[in-house]
């Protein structure tokens, strides 16, 4: 069975504690592995979690904040290391392309491995492969800064009872399949009449900005809403002035975007006790859950 998860790799904000690495996360879906915002660390964070960094297929960037970048020049060159043959497409705001470049090639080495760039400067579908369809919405933090939404295939889905009621088995399957209907016994049988669609899960990813419109669009009805939220609501003061969320606004997000889960994430180092955004967050969207360093989510089918 496909693995499909999320793996904390870093849950900090500006700087890492002793108990949290600059932010990271890994979605392993559908055989690929997405990785969102590695910050300065994450490499050794994959040795912690015991995850290859070779699963890693697209690699995110958010904006160009040390935090969320840092370690990308460094990911690149341990999958260089390592030899990997799949391509490696990396997605980032189009006016930090001078940033990427400086990650990229901030050290010698002999670069082996294909790196697709997918510089992003506008707002709405960035590419849709037929596996993936991966959106993108801009925030408010002060330099250009994406949020992600990553959509998988709908998929067609037989429901096998009625194949047997219809009498269809086999090659018909296929044949149905292609034609959309077929005559069975003397009766026509229309695809639908045997079969439904199972629309793609979808995840968002928001990371670093103040409570905008934008941020509740890209998550509408998201299986998994990973947000930030640097701060609790005592310090929204501070939230407004650098432009970041408090873990009740992060709630009031997946609220309004009726998504199914929240995680939260991007915590100040002032915070020890990461129970209380928990808690917050709980008391508008019940459905919210902490991520703590090399902590392990299910992302199941629904």
């Amino acid at each position: 069975m496909t693995v499909r998860d999320l793996t904390t790799l870093g849950s900090s904000s500006q700087q890492p504690t002793r108990y949290r690495n600059h932010g990271a996360y890994l979605f392993r879906w559908n055989e690929e592995g997405f990785l969102f915002d590695p910050g300065e660390g994450t490499q050794r964070q994959f040795i912690f979690a015991n995850i290859a960094p070779t699963v890693i297929s697209r690699i995110f960037v958010s904006h160009f904040h040390g935090d969320h970048c840092l370690g990308l020049g460094s990911i690149l060159m341990r999958l260089n290391l390592d030899k990997v043959t799949h391509p490696i497409h990396c997605y980032y705001p189009a006016s930090g392309k001078k940033y990427f470049d400086r990650l990229r090639y901030g050290t010698i080495y002999h670069e082996i491995i294909n790196v697709i760039e997918h510089p992003v400067s506008e707002a709405g579908l960035v590419e849709d492969d037929g596996k993936f369809r991966i959106e993108a919405a801009f925030l408010e933090h002060g330099v250009d800064n994406i949020a992600w939404r990553i959509t998988e295939a709908d998929v067609r889905k037989f429901d096998r009872t009625a194949l047997e009621a219809h009498g269809i088995r086999g090659p018909l399957v296929k044949e149905l399949q292609q034609k959309g209907k077929i005559i069975v016994g003397g009766n026509e049988v229309l695809l639908d009449d045997v079969s439904w669609i199972r629309h793609g899960d979808s995840i968002a990813v928001v990371i670093d900005t103040r409570y905008c419109q934008n941020a509740i669009d890209i998550a509408r009805d998201a299986n998994i809403l990973l947000c930030e939220s640097t701060y609790l609501e005592e310090h929204k003061d501070l939230a407004e002035k650098h432009l970041h969320l408090t873990a009740k606004q992060a709630a009031t997000i997946a609220s309004k975007a009726n998504a199914k889960q929240l995680i939260l994430t991007h915590f100040s180092a002032r915070y020890l006790n990461l129970r209380e955004f928990e808690a917050e967050a709980r008391a508008v969207f019940p459905n919210t859950l902490v991520a703590e360093d090399l902590k392990t989510f299910p992302f199941p089918k629904y």
